[in-house]
């Protein structure tokens, strides 16, 4: 099964990017919604981030509190290293349990942080998709209703686009139309059903 590792910034596009592949009947599994459901009451990877970030970070309503755990790792990189130690691997695990189930010709990974937690090696070719900071953080702005400073201190946390394009199979650069990108994404996904014939 070739599998498509999709990434690229905060706001760059990658859910547009990702619906236009399922339109197109392939298969994509979000890192982010995996990491939503592996830390449900009762699932292991909740205990332990009990165990070691201490009860706070779990709500009265037993649900994990995101926001307490992303105050707390945000500027202390130990710590949140300590919480991608225990998440990563399970998220890893419960992507490819359901690429078992795939169908479609292909699959997409959809990893927003693929080029940072150095996960290149788990997918067959990385798409990246890339636009202007500038352009970022006005779609952020729009989106989330965050201010500036906040935007910046979160990109800064993440890869370059420098970085992200140097370990790049595929560039999609989303800067302009809806109707450009998905005109993009067509051409991958015909490169791509090709590719997973030939694999």
């Amino acid at each position: 099964m070739l599998i498509i590792g999709l990434t690229g910034g905060i706001g760059s596009g990658k859910s547009s990017v990702s619906r236009v592949f399922a339109s197109l009947g392939i298969s994509v599994i979000d890192a982010d919604s995996v990491a939503r459901d592996i830390v449900k009451p009762g699932m292991p990877a909740l205990s332990r981030i009990a165990q070691e970030f201490g009860p706070d970070a779990i709500g009265t309503d037993k649900q994990l509190d995101r926001q307490y755990l992303r105050d707390l790792v945000f500027e202390d990189e130990p710590a949140r290293r300590r919480l991608e130690a225990i998440m990563h691997p399970l998220i890893r695990t419960e992507m490819f349990r359901r690429a078992r189930d795939i169908t479609s010709a292909y699959g997409v990974f959809e990893i927003p942080l693929l080029v940072e937690t150095r996960q290149m090696d788990i997918v067959d070719r990385v798409l990246v998709v890339d636009c202007p900071e500038e352009l970022q953080i006005e779609r952020i702005k729009q989106r989330d209703q965050l201010p500036e400073d906040q935007i910046r201190a979160i990109m800064s946390a993440q890869a370059t686009r420098h970085q992200r394009r140097n370990q790049a199979d595929d560039i999609i650069v989303n800067d302009t139309s809806t109707e450009l990108l998905e005109k993009h994404v067509q051409e991958l996904h015909r490169k791509y059903l090709e590719l997973a014939a030939n694999q």
